[in-house]
Parts: C-alpha cells; sequence; structure tokens
C-alpha cells in the first residue's frame, strides 16, 4: 500500500459503474448467472449444537473487503485483518507489503459454529470473498501475500477445506485450476488499527468501491438467507469538518494512472512537480487567481471537473481559493502531517494527483452566497478553466469519454 505503487482508495459513479461492470469481478468463475447459481454448496453444513466458538483464518488478497463479506454473515461474532504465515517480527504491514516475509494478509473469523458452519464459511471464502484460480495475486494487488490461503485449526477444518477444494475442482465451476494452499495456522497477528473495519469505515474509498463493494453486492444477491439480521453496529467514520478523509492513499487504485516518464510528457515542468510530487506554486503567480468567469475548474492532470466558478472567492493567499467542489466524490482528502503541521491535502480522485489543500477558515453563507466556512486552497497549475458556452479544452472531452 505504498503512494508510488497506487494500488487502491472517491471516484465519479459513472466511471466506477464502468470500471467494476467491464475490468473486474470478484471471482475467477464463468460470469452466466446459470453456474453462478449452480456454486456448489458447502461440502460441510451442519450446525454444531451447543457448540462453542470457533476461529477460521483465510488469505484472500487485499484483506479490507474480504473481512467486510465475513463481517455480513449471521453467526460470525468478530472479523479481524492481520497477517499470518510469517515471523512475528515481519508482522508489520510496511514489511508486509514487500512480499517476502513469508505473511498473507489475511483474517481471522470467529464464529458461533450453532449458527453457522465452517463448510458456510469455505463457501461464502471460495464463491464471494476473492478468486481461488489466481496464483499470488488478487486483482490489481500481486506479491504472495496476496496469495489465496486457508490456515486451518486442526484436522477437522483440514479435511473439510481438503474435500471442498476437491468438490469444487470436479464441478469445473472455475476454468483455471484453484491454487488456494492449506497451512496449519501457526499464528495469526492483527494488523494495524487504520486496516480494522477498513470498508465500513471507508466505504467510498476508490479501491474499496472499485474491487471490495461488488463482492458485498454477489453476497447480498446470492445469500441473502445468510445475512446478519439485527444492524451491525456502526463505526465512526474518519472525518475532518464533516467530510471523509483519510490517512494514507497507498492502496488507492485511481482509474487515470500513467508511468512517471508519460506523466513528463503530459505535464510542465511545474505541473508535474506540483500534481504528481505535492509542490507548491509560489503565491500569486498563479494564472487562475484572477480567473473570475462563469465556468468550471477541471483537472489539469485528466481533465475531471472539480471545481464550479460560483464556489471560487478572493481570500487574499495568493491561490484560487474554493468553498468547496463541484461534488465531494470529485476529491479525495488526505491528512497531511509533512512540515511540522497536520493539514488536509487535496487530490483530484481520478488520479491522485496534488491539487492543494483545504482549510476551515473560509467565510460562510453570511460573507460569502456559497461560503461554507472551509477554503480550498488550490494550485493554479493544477487547473484547467473553461468557460461556459466555450468548447471545452481536449482533455476534458477525453475524460468524458473516458467515462462512456
Amino acid at each position: 500500500m505504498k503512494y508510488t505503487k497506487l494500488s487502491v482508495c472517491v471516484f465519479l459513479t459513472g466511471l466506477l459503474l464502468a470500471l467494476t461492470t467491464s475490468c473486474y469481478t470478484a471471482s475467477g468463475k464463468a460470469k452466466d448467472l446459470e453456474k453462478v447459481a449452480a456454486f456448489p454448496p458447502a461440502t460441510e453444513s451442519k450446525l454444531a449444537s451447543g457448540a462453542s466458538g470457533e476461529t477460521a483464518v483465510f488469505a484472500g488478497g487485499c484483506f479490507w473487503g474480504v473481512e467486510s463479506v465475513f463481517e455480513h454473515l449471521e453467526g460470525v461474532t468478530d472479523v479481524t485483518s492481520g497477517y499470518s504465515g510469517g515471523k512475528a517480527d515481519t508482522a508489520f504491514y510496511d514489511l508486509v507489503s514487500l512480499g517476502d516475509t513469508g505473511h498473507a494478509e489475511a483474517v481471522k473469523v470467529e464464529f458461533d459454529p450453532s449458527r453457522i458452519s465452517y463448510g458456510t464459511l469455505l463457501e461464502i471464502f471460495f464463491n464471494i470473498a476473492h478468486d481461488p484460480t489466481q496464483l499470488d495475486y488478487q486483482g490489481p494487488d500481486h506479491g504472495t501475500q496476496y496469495r489465496s490461503a486457508i490456515f486451518y485449526s486442526g484436522e477437522s477444518q483440514k479435511k473439510t477445506a481438503e474435500s471442498y477444494i476437491k468438490k469444487l475442482n470436479e464441478s469445473r465451476i472455475f476454468k483455471d485450476p484453484i491454487v488456494t494452499a492449506l497451512s496449519p495456522l501457526e499464528m495469526y497477528y492483527p494488523a494495524e488499527k487504520y486496516h480494522q473495519d477498513f470498508m465500513r469505515l471507508n466505504p467510498d474509498y476508490p479501491y474499496i468501491v472499485r474491487f471490495d463493494r461488488p463482492k458485498i453486492e454477489a453476497l447480498e444477491r446470492e445469500y441473502p438467507n445468510l445475512l446478519k439480521t439485527e444492524p451491525r453496529a456502526k463505526a465512526e467514520k474518519q472525518t475532518w469538518e464533516g467530510l471523509p478523509v483519510v490517512t494514507s492513499v497507498a492502496d488507492f487504485v485511481f482509474p487515470v494512472q500513467y508511468t512517471e516518464s508519460q506523466w513528463e510528457r503530459r505535464l510542465s515542468t511545474l505541473g508535474l512537480a506540483v500534481l504528481r510530487h505535492a509542490g507548491t506554486e509560489r503565491p500569486f503567480t498563479g494564472h487562475q487567481l484572477e480567473e473570475h468567469r462563469a465556468g468550471t475548474f477541471y483537472s489539469s492532470a485528466t481533465g475531471q471537473p472539480l471545481f464550479r466558478s460560483e464556489t471560487k472567492f478572493e481570500s487574499g493567499t495568493g491561490w484560487p481559493s474554493f468553498s468547496k467542489p463541484l461534488d465531494q466524490s470529485a476529491v479525495v482528502l488526505v491528512i497531511d502531517s509533512s512540515l511540522g503541521m497536520e493539514r488536509v491535502e487535496v487530490l483530484d480522485s481520478s488520479s491522485g494527483s496534488h491539487l492543494g489543500h483545504v482549510f476551515n477558515d473560509g467565510p460562510d453563507v453570511r460573507g460569502f452566497a456559497a461560503g461554507t466556512g472551509l477554503r480550498y486552497c488550490i494550485n493554479s497549475v493544477s487547473l484547467i478553466f473553461s468557460p461556459d458556452g466555450a468548447e471545452e479544452p481536449a482533455i476534458v472531452r477525453e475524460y468524458r469519454a473516458s467515462l462512456k
């Protein structure tokens, strides 16, 4: 989950739907509904009367979505994201992400076997949570830390898993062989706090919307009888001034991605420094500072619409200032602790390019009709302006075409 990797975590709805339906499915089985409906039921689904709590550990790619899938199931009492397969001294995200610790991103599922069986958990794991035919990767995430694996506790879980994998292979529900590894559970290490309940806390993160929300939709569609009926406890979302913020965009999968050399060809020297390396142009030098015509401001990196002129105001700071974006999903807000202070960085949600920062010292409606109390302080070089009635710039037309 490194920023340079850009492999997550607020997209425009149209683009999300286009990408979700055309580029990725939650599982590798055939897409036709007949085969999906015929997915083999759990080998062992009998509930254990009077049984005490039991634990299962599964690895199936990024643990955010896998955790959320199991959290939705009736009979599951707790789910934790973490690491398994390696040693205690390497059970940290930055090390696991290197791919050479032996760890896999895994989830520990605590469940009541009198309410849901281990076999049913296996069925959900193979049918919904991940693609068991992908070796050492899931979707955009590559490396042994994203491998498909079951860490079994005891001989009973091992035999049930072996039997079910055999049943799946014999059914030929997948066009490719299952590569899920079975290993005895030796140790499980909880992941860092910011990884826990990630999807519940951050339902609009680009990575979540792109890769994990379809899994929940499939679960609700295919297994409505297994869903929890009681309201799930709502986790408090991380917010700033009532807006969703993140501490890292390490795993965001932004829809527009270029290599560093491609960005160099697309952007000016200043544009590259600001948009791709979070630089700041000198105050009172930006060409958009005095732009007061009616129109729309777009990301100069991608052509994504960002701000309307009606929300632009004179802040006296030397940078174009806006009270709000065109739509909150057009930007991603990131806690920025650089320079010895805590600020909120503003990125475009199409490419993760740096726009500027947002502050809570803007005018409210008493001083500015479109005032929100916020000041989106944006670099001019991060923006392209198009006045109302004029032909849209080519980069904007290209962006709109990509949404179709």
